[in-house]
């Protein structure tokens, strides 16, 4: 096929303008097949970007990134099941540790001996052993059991004071009425508080019968205050206002004062 120049766009322009219309035609014609043969060339021929070109949208998957990705999963599974595991471990360790206190016995010993300011042996777990090194402290136990309204707690007893005056068998009797004794001084604990809680002359469930003192529970008088002016009597009463370990007066059983009731457990 006989190839003839093909002017370009801006020879085009330059052509004079009595130029016949059917040449122009003829040279649109020989463009037109000039340009499909260069497309048709090109197709022959393809770069080599052009599968690059075709997958510009989205890109291929590689296999290797697939297999990672799963990888990745399981281990981050591995990790989980670890973790919990801990977890359940350490919350069955802590329920063990709440739980083992109160498997164990909650009894005080049965005797530990210790030495008290004092030099003497005393038992632990025991009020007396706590009053024995705080003797300063007035420690209020009383065990279970509950004082009534208008009785005083100390130790294991309850100690009702009286307001109004009474001979001693009367105060006795009334103490028993109440549902106890006139007070027995057992303990100088006993003897500190009763002083201290009082302010007056009180009638003592202490009482001489021939040539023996004795308490109102028929126990033997071991321990005693009396003061050292001298004076008589059978029954005996405590003077709250003298010091402390001289306030026991002995006087008439007919004689009347104010008298300390004690209910102990």
């Amino acid at each position: 096929m006989e190839m003839h120049d093909i002017p370009v766009e801006g020879e085009r322009k330059e052509e004079p303008e009595g130029a016949s219309e059917p040449e122009l035609k003829e040279a649109e014609a020989e463009v037109l097949v000039e340009e499909q043969d260069h497309d048709y060339a090109k197709l022959a021929s393809p770069s080599e970007n052009v599968y690059s070109e075709a997958y510009y949208g989205s890109p291929p998957v590689k296999i290797g990134e697939g297999k990672q990705t799963d990888g990745n999963v399981r281990l981050y599974r591995i990790a989980c099941a670890l973790l919990t595991l801990i977890c359940l471990v350490l919350l069955l360790i802590i329920i063990i540790l709440c739980m083992k206190p109160k498997a164990g016995s909650t009894d005080c010993p049965k005797r530990v001996e210790t030495t008290a300011p004092s030099g003497s042996s005393v038992s632990t777990c025991t009020y007396e052993h706590c009053q024995a090194l705080f003797p300063n402290v007035q420690l209020q136990y009383l065990g279970c059991r509950q004082c009534a309204d208008g009785w005083l707690t100390f130790g294991r007893s309850c100690f009702f004071v009286s307001t109004y005056r009474l001979n001693w068998e009367d105060s006795q009797r009334n103490c028993s009425s109440r549902g106890g004794n006139l007070a027995i001084i057992s303990s100088p604990e006993i003897q500190n508080y009763l002083t201290q809680t009082g302010n007056g002359l009180y009638w003592m469930g202490l009482r001489q019968r021939g040539r023996t003192w004795s308490w109102v529970n028929n126990s033997a008088l071991k321990k005693s205050y009396w003061a050292d002016a001298t004076s008589s009597g059978d029954c005996g009463i405590l003077d709250s206002e003298k010091p402390l370990e001289k306030n026991w007066i002995k006087a008439s059983c007919r004689a009347t004062t104010y008298f300390i009731c004690q209910l102990m457990s």
